[in-house]
């Protein structure tokens, strides 16, 4: 304790007094001869800086309904759905998701663990809402490249990995390649280095992967979208095979089938199958715009643990009925005919 900051002391020990001891606000002002005020600038300043850890266990959380459903009709073990209020619109949603996904964040990830991070609007800010934990011996990995051509500038990606970084104490391995290649014979001569080879293998040890969907028609466009990584040719070739979104800049259709698009050979992201088997695959979505990029990406199961504000998850719902619903209806229109 002598060699922490003054005003840290201080936190701890009113938060100690409040949490542990039970005292009101007013019985510890009264003890440390100090004003209210005071007393919950110091609570208040304990919580930020993640000196205390606040857990809320909750009955009826199990028992949502919204949650239980996205859970059964897609087969996901995890569903977390941030209510919002619907009238201050996706800006907010989003602050809100964010907010609660650096929380769950700070619920899983543990000293000597490898946190794979896929850059992006959604991940800059939830990098903005992290709370203080000093780990042991933990990485933070890239999980895609961030260079283009169109600027010489490019701290985008590397300001969000040392955000995070700094927060855990943790190592940071920024992935110093091009978002995409210019040619698919670059990128398997640039995999064979070492330097590269060494990123690669630890996003295959990853404990957790921390990640958005990109979608070209959203509201707030994904990076990838919006500052020059893609050429208009690129925008045409994937429209023409229906493809709806990216997961760290690899490429996948409406059914969730991401092999032969061809410009999945020229990027920087790691091959799909990586979210189906890491322990935590942690997919953070908000905004209606992104309900079509979350429906197929939800056939791929390329996630096991959803965090969505509450709008997004009621139509991600009402588009998944409707999908079954059209499927019953023409199974049975087949059957009559097949009758007939």
């Amino acid at each position: 304790m002598r060699d922490l900051p003054e005003n840290y002391k201080n936190s701890i020990a009113v938060a100690k007094m409040y949490y542990y001891q039970g005292l009101t606000t007013e019985q510890i002002a009264e003890e440390l001869q100090i004003s209210r005020p005071t007393i919950s600038r110091l609570l208040s300043f304990a919580r930020e800086k993640g000196l205390v850890e606040i857990t809320i266990h909750d009955p009826d959380e199990y028992l949502n309904p919204l949650e239980q459903e996205i859970k059964e009709r897609f087969g996901l073990p995890h569903v977390h759905i941030v209510p919002v209020p619907e009238v201050n619109g996706e800006q907010v949603w989003l602050q809100r998701v964010a907010y609660f996904a650096a929380q769950y964040l700070n619920s899983l990830f543990e000293d000597n663990q490898i946190l794979g991070l896929a850059w992006g609007t959604t991940l800059s800010t939830i990098s903005r809402y992290l709370i203080p934990k000093a780990l042991q011996g933990s990485d933070i990995v890239q999980l895609n490249g961030s260079g283009n051509t169109t600027t010489s500038n490019n701290t985008y990606a590397s300001e969000i990995m040392m955000r995070f970084a700094d927060n855990y104490s943790a190592r940071a391995h920024l992935f110093p390649v091009p978002t995409f290649f210019d040619y698919e014979e670059t990128k398997k001569a640039m995999w064979k280095e070492r330097s590269i080879q060494r990123i690669l293998k630890m996003q295959q040890r990853a404990d957790i992967l921390l990640y958005s969907l990109g979608a070209v028609d959203s509201g707030m466009p994904s990076h990838v979208y919006s500052d020059g990584y893609l050429e208009e040719r690129d925008f045409t070739n994937l429209k023409k095979r229906n493809v709806v979104a990216d997961l760290a800049t690899v490429f996948f259709s409406e059914d969730g089938s991401y092999k032969g698009i061809p410009l999945n050979a020229r990027s920087s992201g790691p091959d799909l199958v990586l979210y189906r088997k890491v322990p935590h695959a942690i997919c953070v979505v908000s905004g209606r715009p992104k309900v079509p990029a979350l429906h197929c990406a939800l056939a791929g199961r390329y996630m096991n643990d959803l965090i969505v504000d509450e709008p997004t998850a009621r139509l991600l719902l009402k588009r998944e009925r409707e999908k079954s619903l059209s499927q019953v209806t023409r199974t049975r229109g087949s059957g009559r005919r097949k009758d007939s």
